[in-house]
């Protein structure tokens, strides 16, 4: 893009220290005097409708030019005498020796806000790491399927070769001196919503309650969610949560935000998980499954001052849709979907804004084992997901990805692989789907 740069003028108009670049627009004049040039052709810019055109070769896709090579999952869900550094850094190594590689074969690191220190900084110094591309995008719990979004593009574009990505936190062994999440005073937010009591309880539940009252959604139909995955989870010697519990024992137990029960609530855990991507010639040369990256999609998604679609729309359907285009499968091609779960009521938005159901009748959709793998047209989550197998770092997006690799490889428990598991889905949010949210979307 053409531009003009004042070389090396200060805040003040000197010029004796720093620098300011000026972008301008090409054909115009800037406050310099320079002619900005005007590009030849109509290769770029607006059409006569007023649309942005697209490169004419059409959009760039990654489907297909990276491979999930390998995954890992701390075995601990307690632990008192790990550093949160330390799950970082034995993570890595699983992940690793699960593919097939070392830490020498690392060339981009990507992590989010667990991370402890200055993050990428304190991280790849402790781990002893070397290289050329990292990213630190931060969407909550969504992060890590961004990251993997973000390591397939950078891939594609030849930034690195392997890409490795993190994901630790002890929030249960610190839940005695742990505060309720702050993201700082500073936060445009806050004034308008903190002196409400407007927590992650209070947000979810206000979502749940309006699912109920505009659809007729039962407590005891988000209480399936619960039940496909407890009968999961009692086949992962890992998982917080082993004993299976039916209906009634969700809706008879004790509220903690009206209409949601606590059996409603993901599991809060200590723990840690891995996830390498490699080129796809990087992939076939490992002794294990070639899992491609086929789509993926992001968004965000707030109140916006009231004009938005409302509390009932996640940002799962913004980056659900661009996952399948991309992808070029729809949700019907879906054998196995790994849908984030903090909530009962955020797996049925999610299940809804993907398309595997209509608008509000996601109740019905969830209703009597229909995601038990086995029983129903869509298992999900058959590690127990964060409903009771694990949410290390209050963050379940990372261990999402992982049970779809393990799926798609047929390393999944016999009681609940999905028999020849070709295209997987895994699904992630973060923050509050009461006020404002991440949400990311990866077809494998």
């Amino acid at each position: 893009m053409p531009f003009c740069l004042p070389a090396f003028t200060n805040f003040d108009g000197s010029t004796k220290y720093g620098f300011t670049l000026a972008f301008a627009i090409p054909g115009r004049r800037c406050v310099r005097g320079c002619d900005i040039p005007q590009p030849s052709g109509r290769a770029r810019g607006r059409s006569r409708s007023g649309r942005l055109r697209q490169p004419s070769g059409g959009l760039m896709t990654m489907t297909g030019k990276s491979c999930m090579a390998g995954a890992f999952e701390h075995p601990l869900r307690k632990a008192e005498h790990h550093s949160v550094a330390q799950f970082h850094a034995e993570c890595p190594r699983g992940a690793l020796a699960d593919a097939g590689l070392s830490m020498r074969d690392v060339d981009a690191y990507f992590c989010a806000g667990d991370a402890p220190g200055l993050g990428p900084l304190s991280m790849l110094d402790y781990m002893g790491l070397r290289v050329k591309h990292l990213d630190t995008t931060e969407t909550g719990g969504s992060s890590y399927l961004i990251h993997v979004a973000h390591a397939a593009q950078a891939i594609t574009a030849g930034k690195c070769n392997v890409a490795l990505i993190t994901l630790a936190g002890k929030p249960r062994t610190d839940a005695s001196t742990a505060k309720p999440r702050e993201y700082g005073a500073t936060s445009p937010d806050v004034a308008f919503e903190q002196p409400f009591g407007l927590n992650t309880l209070a947000g979810y539940a206000l979502v749940a309650r309006r699912h109920m009252h505009e659809y007729g959604t039962t407590p005891e139909q988000l209480a399936w969610i619960k039940v496909a995955a407890s009968t999961h989870a009692q086949h992962n010697p890992h998982a917080m949560l082993r004993q299976p519990v039916s209906v009634e024992e969700v809706v008879n137990s004790p509220l903690v935000a009206d209409p949601l029960h606590r059996l409603d609530c993901c599991v809060v855990s200590d723990g840690g998980g891995a996830l390498v991507v490699t080129r796809p010639e990087i992939a076939r040369s490992l002794a294990r499954p070639v899992i491609n990256v086929l789509g993926a999609g992001e968004a965000v998604r707030g109140a916006y001052g009231g004009w938005d679609e409302g509390l009932l729309v996640t940002g799962a359907a913004q980056s659900g849709a661009q996952a399948f285009a991309e992808a070029g499968v729809a949700p019907a091609d879906i054998q196995y979907a790994s849908i984030y779960d903090s909530f009962t009521i955020t797996v049925l938005l999610q299940l809804e804004d993907l398309g595997f159901c209509r608008k509000g009748e996601g109740g019905r959709f969830v209703q009597d084992g229909n995601l038990i793998s086995g029983v129903g047209r869509l298992p999900f989550n058959t590690d127990g997901g964060g409903l009771c197998n694990n949410h290390p770092a209050n963050r379940g997006g990372l261990t999402k990805v992982i049970e779809a690799v393990r799926q798609l490889r047929g390393e999944a428990h016999p009681k609940v692989q999905v028999p020849g598991c070709e295209i997987a889905l895994a699904q992630g949010t973060g923050g509050n789907l009461g006020a404002r949210h991440g949400s990311a979307t990866l077809i494998l």
